[in-house]
């Protein structure tokens, strides 16, 4: 069970507290209480509160939409009741795994809410920060291309990447490339790509905006080495009036995220804090994983990528799924 807490004030939500103070008109202890159930479900009631709730976190919801959104959310809410009912019936709230999964999802909660109490107080970034940070990414804005990318994963050993290097730095093109490691039977795959570049990796950006149309970079990864060659780009520059909202947005992201680190950095420090067993002991060294050809943004917005881990996992997703960030 996932739960978050969205702190979304859209424009719908002022017709839906409209029609719920509607709902409340008729004055007096039991009168308000009694407007402010939708629906009963056995001996247990749904209220206007919970279906605010769900709406508050339907986003581009329109006003004219709410009465209509309110009530098919009402409808879920039953079925919702009548499974949470059978469920409790059958004991099913007192399995391991669903007590595990609600105290997971509770702590989920708080921590998100303490991480938003503590982004509260960060400052929003001024007119100067967003011009500056405008001109120090000419690769996001000012010289922003499209990359129309291939991307070729090689298994390999140590001892072949020098043979590779060569051949790839030799080779007329990607097909030929592709030729000779299929002559060497060295195992690869491949992909293509067209991304902006707010799509990329900003720790690789400035060096694939260098590169030009046919050209070629070669990086390791845990099986052996990756090959990004770039088919063909062209120019689409974003000027500053245009992209301030977006800057705007990730640098005060960005120091709400720091702000958090700062004060866990903090609580840890003044905090008994000790690994038992198996967690005691140093963590074993891993090769860093090169990062692969991202998936499609949907949002044209500066973003800071996370390293993978040896894990699968990185820092950012695994504190994500726990609320701090």
């Amino acid at each position: 069970m996932a739960t978050r807490l969205i702190n979304h004030r859209a424009p719908l939500l002022l017709a839906v507290i409209a029609a719920a103070a509607l709902l409340t008109a008729c004055g007096g202890d039991k009168g308000d209480k009694a407007s402010q159930t939708a629906a009963k479900v056995n001996k247990e009631e749904i209220t206007v509160h919970q279906i605010n709730f769900v709406l508050q976190r339907q986003p581009g919801l329109k006003a004219e939409q709410a009465e209509q959104a309110s009530r098919q959310v009402l409808e879920r809410l039953i079925d919702q009741e009548l499974a949470v009912q059978k469920a409790q019936e059958q004991k099913v709230d007192r399995d391991p795994r669903v007590v595990q999964q609600i105290e997971a999802a509770k702590r989920e909660i708080i921590a998100r809410a303490y991480a938003e109490r503590v982004g509260e107080g960060v400052a929003k970034p001024s007119a100067e920060d967003v011009a500056k940070y405008y001109n120090d990414k000419p690769a996001l804005f000012k010289d922003r291309r499209i990359y129309s990318l291939q991307e070729v994963q090689i298994e390999a050993k140590p001892e072949q990447y020098e043979a590779i290097r060569a051949k790839l730095a030799a080779a007329k093109n990607l097909n030929e490339f592709a030729e000779y490691l299929k002559s060497a039977d060295l195992r690869f795959t491949g992909n293509q790509a067209v991304r902006a570049a707010e799509q990329l990796p900003l720790a690789s950006l400035d060096a694939i905006s260098r590169m030009k149309d046919g050209d070629s970079m070669i990086s390791p990864n845990p099986a052996g080495l990756t090959v990004l060659y770039l088919v063909g780009s062209r120019s689409q520059p974003v000027d500053e009036a245009r992209a301030r909202p977006a800057i705007e947005a990730f640098l005060l992201n960005q120091r709400k995220a720091e702000a958090i680190q700062k004060d866990l950095k903090a609580l840890r420090e003044g905090s008994k804090i000790e690994y038992v067993g198996k967690f005691a002991q140093p963590a074993p060294a891993a090769a860093s994983a090169a990062p692969a050809l991202p998936a499609a943004s949907e949002a044209a917005a500066p973003a800071t990528p996370a390293a993978p881990a040896a894990s699968g996992l990185d820092a950012a997703s695994i504190s994500k799924g726990m609320g701090l960030k």
